[in-house]
């Protein structure tokens, strides 16, 4: 559904009345189009711990000019913050960033490499950990489609894979977020515009919303995709297949049978899979004490219980494939909750500790991964259905003052189901342009 306020507020008419007015005036975020360089401008590199150019090298191999400090406009910032080992050594991220951001472009980029706060130096993880509080705090003040993130380094075999997702407009509504890149298998891709070539993806609640945008971003990138839903969504679900090219499986998740009929189709039909996207979701929304059993079970059944099921059959068959990416939908409700939405929060907060959970199993077979993403509020026919000033409030709760799209939130599963991605495992990562409620 068309954001009608964003539109009119980008207009030269609305912008003026909007900062008459003093209302929010969110930017048109700068999303991904094939062709289109990595970054609006040059980036600008901080202190850095890495060998000698080896940021530089990982820049300019993905196309993008890294600048002097005299450029006029930056397209990105990247500052290496491990440096900072003590709290008097926090001022430098400032000193770094503050003077240069009024010199970021619209829909610019702001990244900050940091130390892990795990190690048992009470000096070191408090400096460590306030670096997280400096990007959060930074990307709520960005303004025009910019964003921020912490990018923690235990291991450099996914930076360069997470450097151009973080700087690229596939990564318009991640905003204010941290992600620990760990040790593990990160191949590069043969190619970076379509690294999940030769690989095999499953996505269920595939017919529409946010799953049919993730089966178009995922076949987009190379990958041969099965599409599966209900049996009832049988003519959406073949549109969507046919439109990138990939085939249906018809399939109830919540069937107490769908593990083992997957695992057979699998067997029938491919080569085993690459990639595993579990999106499949229901609402079954209702204050607690007015909530019937059935309503309850439906969803746990549903958004958490399917998942585990084919989560271990997969593990105990022999069709995942080595390095498979395995990638479960949250929602920011199981992070913060919401009113009326008991079962959905239990059921979204039960797929983060099962990934955590999972995280070494999925390891062991093949060196895998599994990781959740949770979306905030997205723009799909669910939201069109609200009330007009509800869905118009919860729009603007974000830094990004807007809601995402579909699109958003297949870019990060895209990126996660990646070759590359290898040393992200058992983690989170929210799409909610930095909400304001539980961020």
């Amino acid at each position: 559904m068309a954001d009608r306020y964003l539109d009119l507020v980008n207009s030269d008419v609305g912008a003026r009345v909007a900062s008459t007015l003093g209302l929010p005036r969110p930017a048109a975020l700068r999303r991904y189009r094939a062709g289109e360089p990595l970054t609006p401008g040059p980036v600008l590199l901080g202190t850095t711990r890495l060998p000698p150019r080896a940021l530089e090298e990982m820049l300019t191999a993905a196309g993008v000019e890294v600048a002097t400090d005299d450029a006029d406009r930056f397209g990105a910032l990247v500052m290496d913050a491990r440096t900072v080992e003590a709290p008097a050594d926090l001022r430098t991220v400032p000193d770094f960033l503050g003077p240069r951001l009024r010199s970021l472009l619209p829909s610019g980029r702001v990244i900050v490499l940091a130390g892990s706060a795990d190690t048992g130096d009470p000096a070191l993880d408090s400096a460590h950990q306030a670096v997280e509080g400096i990007v959060r705090s930074l990307a709520k003040e960005l303004r025009r489609g910019a964003t921020a993130n912490l990018l923690v380094v235990d291991d450099v075999a996914s930076l360069e894979s997470a450097l151009r997702f973080f700087l690229s407009a596939r990564s318009a509504y991640v905003d204010g977020q941290r992600v620990l890149l760990g040790g593990g298998v990160a191949p590069e891709p043969a190619d970076w515009d379509r690294p999940l070539a030769g690989k095999t993806a499953l996505v269920t609640g595939a017919a529409r919303g946010i799953g049919a945008a993730i089966a178009e971003v995922l076949a987009r990138d190379g990958a041969s995709v099965v599409a599966c839903d209900l049996p009832t969504a049988g003519e959406k679900l073949a549109s969507v297949a046919n439109g990138i090219g990939g085939s249906t499986f018809a399939l109830d998740v919540a069937a107490p049978d769908a593990a083992e009929r997957l695992i057979a189709h699998l067997a029938t039909h491919t080569t085993g899979l690459d990639i595993v996207v579990h999106n499949a979701g229901i609402t079954r929304d209702k204050l607690l004490v007015n909530m019937k059993p059935e309503q309850w079970d439906a969803v746990l059944a549903v958004n958490l219980e399917a998942q585990l099921r084919i989560n271990a059959a997969l593990l105990e068959s022999d069709q995942l494939n080595a390095q498979s990416r395995v990638v479960c939908l949250s929602s920011t409700t199981g992070l913060a909750g919401n009113r009326g939405q008991t079962n959905y929060a239990a059921s979204k907060a039960g797929v983060i500790g099962m990934v955590r959970s999972s995280a070494a199993p999925f390891a062991a077979h093949g060196d895998g991964t599994i990781n959740a993403v949770a979306p905030g509020f997205i723009d799909t026919e669910m939201t069109a259905r609200m009330p007009f000033a509800t869905r118009e409030v919860a729009r603007r709760l974000s830094s990004l003052q807007q809601a995402g799209l579909p699109v958003d939130v297949a870019e990060a599963v895209a990126w996660l189901a990646s070759p590359g991605a290898g040393g992200i495992n058992g983690q989170v990562l929210r799409v909610c342009g930095q909400n304001l409620v539980g961020a």
